[in-house]
């Protein structure tokens, strides 16, 4: 499926919902004396959607790719985060809420890879966004190449029957 906006793509959507119940996750007095851990989580999770619409922006493969890698990146520095509040007894009332971002976060982990993998096995290189022209002249030039092959199985085939005759 081709978006025309970020704020469309699903994996942006679920980059705003981290984002979100990271920051009321941290709003809870809990986090006040805790060094900078609260800062942390919600600079990594903003970095999940702003790294994805950076990189939807940018107009390129190549840098979509770089910074689904970074959002990536982001996402598991959540989730790293969330494994040290798990393990600190002064967030033991808030780990369902721990719980819950952490596994946002690895859902994101999962659906940026797949969103990578498909786009590094794509066989249409540089510029994301094609015009319509682009699309004819490739559609032209493998129906050239599909013709191409045909005439050479045609060939094939009368120099095999000759052969065979002989």
């Amino acid at each position: 499926m081709t978006y025309e906006r970020f704020e469309d793509i699903p994996v942006w959507q679920a980059g705003i919902e981290l984002t979100t119940r990271v920051f009321r996750l941290t709003a809870h007095t809990v986090f006040h004396g805790q060094g900078d851990l609260a800062n942390q989580i919600q600079r990594a999770a903003l970095s999940v959607p702003n790294n994805i619409a950076e990189g939807f922006e940018r107009g390129s493969t190549a840098e979509l790719i770089a910074f689904l890698y970074y959002a990536r990146g982001s996402a598991g520095e959540v989730r790293s985060v969330c494994h040290v509040l798990l393990r600190m007894e002064e967030f033991n009332n808030y780990k369902s809420q721990i719980t819950d971002v952490f596994q946002t976060a690895e859902s994101i982990s999962r659906q940026l890879a797949g969103w990578l993998k498909q786009l590094k096995e794509s066989d249409m290189p540089g510029q994301r966004r094609f015009t319509e022209k682009d699309r004819q002249r490739q559609e032209q030039q493998q129906r050239a190449d599909d013709f191409m092959a045909k005439l050479r199985r045609e060939q094939e085939e009368r120099l095999r029957q000759r052969r065979e005759a002989k």
